[in-house]
């Protein structure tokens, strides 16, 4: 990169988030491709990248692999406190939900979620693996384990729609306590592949740990989230 190129790319990200700022790129609007935004500002292909991706950091802007690049969509509101499911929190706040199930399958339980349902080893568990969208836009990739014991022929059923709901309505089961951890992370090959980004992109792991309304362990759900798609919050009360 030439000596002048770091004050090239801050001032093309100031172009950019300026014209954000103005409404004059509005939310989940395509950028022109790199090569044009190039000739626009009059500079190399690498500077522009550069400066996009600056800005991606910042949650400004975003990129899906081979559909490029476009403009952040205010992040969604996550309320550690409330108990909601995706559809309805995504619905409270004016935005449209959808989700699409990858696979859903009986089989061995990692050590991982053996520890978290405090199953003995070599259980099985069901698996059911997510992506979901808000606004049509990929924003989480999440992989749902259930003990088998509280969900016989669950495979048998419509899995695109809410957990949530559908376990009161089909098993009688509600959620009790739930654990939440949170860590900042690199997403996975997986995760990378359903949100269709890079492996390796930033990206926030959410594993929730739920019991039902007797204190039993029924299920645990691992959501790997864009990290510039939501703010998490929670008020504690007094």
């Amino acid at each position: 990169m030439r000596e002048d190129a770091p004050k090239a790319v801050t001032a093309i990200g100031l172009a950019l988030q300026e014209q954000i700022e103005h409404g004059l790129l509005p939310a989940s609007s395509k950028l022109p491709a790199e090569r044009k935004l190039s000739e626009l500002f009059g500079t190399t292909r690498i500077t522009v990248r550069e400066a996009l991706l600056q800005l991606e950091a910042r949650g400004l802007v975003y990129r899906e692999e081979r559909r490029g690049w476009f403009i952040s969509p205010p992040r969604l509101a996550y309320d550690l406190m409330r108990r909601s499911h995706f559809h309805a929190m995504v619905s409270a706040q004016g935005r449209v939900p959808s989700t699409e199930v990858i696979s859903a399958r009986l089989q061995p339980a990692s050590a991982a979620v053996c520890a978290w349902l405090q199953l003995p080893a070599l259980s099985s568990v069901i698996q059911i693996c997510r992506a979901r969208r808000i606004d049509q836009r990929l924003v989480l990739y999440v992989e749902h384990y259930l003990n088998p014991e509280y969900f016989p022929q669950i495979l048998d059923v419509d899995l695109s729609q809410s957990l949530t709901e559908l376990y009161p309505s089909r098993y009688g089961l509600r959620y009790g306590q739930v654990r939440f951890e949170m860590v900042p992370t690199a997403l996975q090959v997986e995760a990378a592949a359903a949100l269709k980004v890079s492996v390796g992109s930033p990206g926030l792991r959410i594993a929730r740990v739920n019991y039902d309304q007797q204190g039993r362990l029924i299920d645990c759900d691992l959501e790997y989230w864009r990290h510039d798609a939501i703010h998490v919050s929670a008020v504690v009360p007094g």
